[in-house]
């Protein structure tokens, strides 16, 4: 399951990650959002063992939102240690994004 990251958690669980990370950044009222959550659950099953999957609601944690300047969610930002080295924005097929997330495994 994918993990919830809050404005008081993001430094511990992302920025001191030493596996890469992959943040949803979402909405209950955002229809996209919800095309993708099962894809971002579904990539914390596959990548338990090799990277960090969260979510965080952009209402309930602005701090995090704007720190990032998200303005368009679906946001989804892939970091390895502690820097952002990509992101998607918009709801995509579940490749794509397994995609990004080998390449930073391997990288």
């Amino acid at each position: 399951m994918a993990l919830e990251i809050t404005d008081s958690n993001f430094e511990e669980v992302v920025l001191k990650s030493d596996k890469p990370v992959l943040i949803d950044f979402w909405a209950e009222w955002c229809g996209p959002c919800r095309m993708v959550g099962p894809i971002v659950e579904e990539l914390a099953k596959d990548y338990a063992d090799t990277a960090v999957i969260g979510k965080v609601n952009v209402d309930e944690n602005p701090e995090i939102s704007v720190r990032f300047g998200i303005r368009n969610i679906p946001a989804l930002l892939f970091f390895k240690n502690g820097e952002i080295v990509d992101k998607q924005i918009g709801a995509v097929p579940k490749s794509v994004l397994s995609e990004k997330l080998d390449k930073q495994i391997g990288a």
